[in-house]
């Protein structure tokens, strides 16, 4: 059922009208909540939706719309017009920095917290939403200091006000797509046009979430399947049935999430058991929730419905038996690539795209790197720009890695500068 006005934030200074099974209303509900801005959502068949559609001069047809509370409105036609409109930090503010950071996940930001902390002209790009993959985590267990859990929302409100503090300029919307070296650093052009130059550069760009790649599946995108986004939807699931598709630890502490709204929470696993991929801490607390059904030796293969998902193909690996089942949400964890093809082939990559640093580079491509002197730990092969995170050759994909590897970055930022 779709929530009525009630059911989300009655008194929040701006609404969403737009259809349950927009795709379009998805992203901008994800991009809201990722940045912390709070909002309703009205369906525009809702006297409310209608009401509100009919007092701006909008149809239903032209939802999704956005109505601020002081009368503005809105119909969205890109994530930098919209980041603008809810007042977010989308322009740089200077004309060079010491510091550029590329990237706001947890990498990212420990790099642009150090890094303005200890005195350099830190800026840092964020195409969607800081927190990266980490920001859409429901519930991180094992992250140093926070014995009863966090999750990836509340660690990121805290990373972006202890950044802010010192300085750190984070800008949102800017999407890199190309680096050069310049007579006295670096410049970073973005797809808006906008080019920010820089001393040294970190690349702290992650990963991108990995899809099923099943063209029937494809279809209902935003509409039932979803990536990645099980804080923001996970509202409407109550009392349903979620089929969540991936074995490692962002798939378990979705279904632990999951567990606590929807009738039931089933996981479907490509491998043999939850210990190929995930922590045991998490193993333990998903088989202590009777109403988490782990399959495991599963795999989706098609996907059918109306206007929105409504039923699966699933078939065993072991057997091929194959058989379809009713479905209404299903939410995808299965790893993600990395983010790399912005860049050049002067930034040496290992077999899967990742980019190779330090001591790696000699052990994967020695002829990369051009200098007498060795690459530091996390320079790429582009002297003066670093890597860290998850779009680092054998990174550990694991949040604490990245805050370390973002506050390493940042020494080696110093000593590059001051060699």
């Amino acid at each position: 059922m779709a929530p009525t006005p009630q059911d989300e934030h009655d008194n929040a200074e701006l609404t969403v009208v737009a259809d349950m099974w927009s795709p379009a209303c998805t992203a901008i509900r994800t991009f809201l909540a990722r940045n912390e801005i709070t909002c309703r959502w009205v369906q525009p068949s809702h006297p409310t939706g209608q009401k509100l559609l009919d007092e701006h001069g909008f149809t239903a047809e032209d939802t999704p719309v956005l109505i601020a509370s002081d009368g503005r409105a809105l119909k969205p036609t890109g994530e930098e017009q919209l980041a603008e409109w809810v007042g977010l930090h989308t322009k740089p503010t200077a004309d060079d920095y010491d510091l550029l950071i590329v990237g706001g996940g947890p990498a990212g930001m420990a790099a642009a917290l150090y890094g303005a902390s200890e005195g350099l002209h830190t800026i840092l790009l964020e195409r969607w939403a800081i927190g990266g993959q980490a920001g859409l985590s429901s519930d991180i267990q094992n992250y140093l200091g926070f014995p009863d859990g966090i999750s990836g929302s509340d660690l990121t409100d805290r990373a972006r006000r202890q950044a802010a503090k010192f300085g750190a300029e984070l800008v949102i919307s800017l999407q890199a797509d190309q680096l050069r070296p310049t007579d006295h650093g670096f410049a970073v052009h973005c797809t808006d046009d906008v080019t920010v130059t820089a001393r040294s550069v970190i690349i702290a760009t992650g990963a991108s979430f990995r899809t099923l790649d099943i063209p029937s599946v494809d279809k209902f995108n935003g509409r039932g399947v979803f990536y990645f986004s099980a804080l923001t939807e996970a509202p409407l699931c109550s009392g349903s049935d979620v089929y969540i598709v991936g074995g490692a630890n962002s798939a378990g502490q979705a279904a632990v999430y999951f567990s606590s709204c929807a009738r039931k929470v089933i996981m479907l696993v490509r491998a043999d058991s939850l210990a190929v991929e995930m922590s045991s801490y998490l193993i333990e607390q998903i088989a202590s929730i009777p109403t988490i059904e782990v399959r495991t030796s599963v795999e989706v293969v098609d996907a059918s419905g109306d206007t929105h998902l409504e039923h699966l193909t699933l078939r065993d690996r072991k057997t091929g038996a194959v058989e379809e089942v009713p479905a209404t949400w299903l939410f995808a964890f299965i790893g993600a690539n990395p983010a790399t093809g912005w860049l050049d082939d002067s930034f040496a990559r290992d077999d899967h795209g990742y980019l190779l640093t330090g001591p790696d580079i000699a052990t994967v491509d020695a002829a990369a790197w051009h200098l007498e002197r060795p690459p530091l730990h996390l320079e790429t092969t582009v002297p003066g720009v670093f890597a860290a995170g998850d779009v680092r050759a054998f990174n550990g994909h694991r949040v604490a890695a990245a805050v370390g590897e973002g506050s390493m970055a940042v020494m080696l930022v110093h000593k590059f500068l001051h060699d």
